[in-house]
């Protein structure tokens, strides 16, 4: 049986930081102890921190390989083997791949298209032949303002290992883009066009959530409970569209966009997520809350890499130093999101569980990623 020894490292566990040695077994920590060990090929990590594998549960990076430009579409099979190891290099050992769910046919945009229930199939092929090198769920990103979301839903079942369903609503002029000025500059800057694109794209959408919007809300909350998924809400901005979440069992709140949507969430037990961009830059680039303002007022439970993978390790070591307390920083990135979603076998170093392990040292206070093993395997 492969063994791997871990030795003189600041070893992260959940509450404490212990400088000892990590050994990994058959895939699992096999024991955990103070102390230089002096066996024969152990490795000395000079210090290094020992940290559980990265959990990341909504990022938007395997979309990013697939259209790596608007309407340019790239062969998948090579977009998600470099997605994988993308994430992998940035100490992401368990992924929940976002994908949209839901498009727009009748105008034929190219952008709106369906596209997910082919590129898990795919993916799955891949993790069938043993080639991905972390572990890959699904979270299905039900959007609201679309024609097809119900028959989407409709062709994914219990064996997708689909983890998360979010509710997605992108009519204008609420949530993310309360302030319309700011979707416009995203629109046209991604995509192009003139004032009187932008504006057919506006009245398409509010058309589409008066047609579909509360039968598709109510679609998605009854997929999520047939999938067995946890289900999550997006932007919420008020208190009234928090205690909607509430009633439609929301376990996950994603990027709330105000103060008082955080703190609407803490009062009905749901988990706050931020982006790790948002912390790292010092702001939203949606001109909502800032997610250092919930954190310096503990209303921030877990982060996401959301569009930049790398972003996930320096924003939980930000939150270390933010909060005087490494491991508390560290658990918005491996335990709260793992104990989110119910993965009760990994997110934290303690004997038993899976060897999901990520050797990191600082170098002038960034965090740099020196190995990665998942599952006991090196990946990174």
């Amino acid at each position: 049986m492969t063994e791997t020894i871990l030795t003189n490292a600041e070893i992260v566990r959940e509450d404490e930081v212990l400088r000892g040695t990590l050994v990994i077994r058959g895939g699992e920590i096999a024991e955990i102890s103070p102390g230089r060990s002096g066996a024969p090929g152990a490795i000395d990590c000079g210090g290094d921190h020992l940290i559980p594998g990265l959990i990341e549960l909504h990022t938007d990076n395997l979309e990013r390989h697939i259209e790596p430009r608007p309407r340019v579409d790239w062969p998948h099979m090579t977009a998600i083997l470099a997605h994988d190891g993308e994430l992998a290099s940035a100490g992401i050992t368990t992924v929940f791949d976002a994908m949209r769910v839901g498009s727009v046919i009748s105008d034929g945009r190219e952008d709106y298209r369906k596209y997910a229930r082919e590129l898990s199939r795919e993916l799955f092929d891949l993790r069938g032949r043993g080639v991905l090198r972390i572990s890959h769920f699904l979270h299905l990103r039900a959007e609201v303002c679309s024609e097809t979301l119900l028959e989407e839903l409709g062709e994914f079942g219990d064996e997708d290992r689909v983890g998360i369903l979010s509710i997605m609503d992108h009519t204008p002029g609420q949530r993310q883009f309360r302030d319309v000025s700011k979707l416009r500059d995203y629109v046209l800057g991604k995509h192009g066009g003139n004032e009187a694109d932008f504006e057919a794209h506006l009245d398409n959408l509010r058309g589409l959530q008066a047609r579909f919007g509360a039968a598709h809300e109510a679609g998605a909350v009854d997929a999520a409970r047939r999938l067995g998924a946890v289900l999550a809400s997006h932007d919420d901005t008020t208190e009234a569209q928090v205690a909607t979440s509430a009633g439609h069992g929301v376990r996950l709140a994603e990027f709330p966009t105000t103060e008082e949507a955080a703190g609407a969430c803490h009062a009905h037990g749901i988990a706050v997520m931020m982006g790790a961009p948002n912390l790292i830059r010092g702001g939203s680039h949606s001109g909502n809350v800032a997610a250092q303002r919930l954190a310096e007022e503990d209303r921030l439970d877990i982060l996401s890499s959301d569009y930049i993978p790398s972003s996930l390790m320096l924003g939980a070591f930000r939150l270390g130093d933010l909060w005087g307390d490494l491991p508390r920083g560290i658990r918005t990135v491996t335990a709260a999101p793992a104990d989110a979603t119910g993965l009760t076998d990994r997110g934290r170093l303690a004997e038993g569980l899976r060897a999901d392990v990520v050797r990191v040292t600082r170098l002038a206070g960034t965090p740099v990623v020196r190995s990665v093993h998942a599952a006991g395997r090196q990946v990174g």
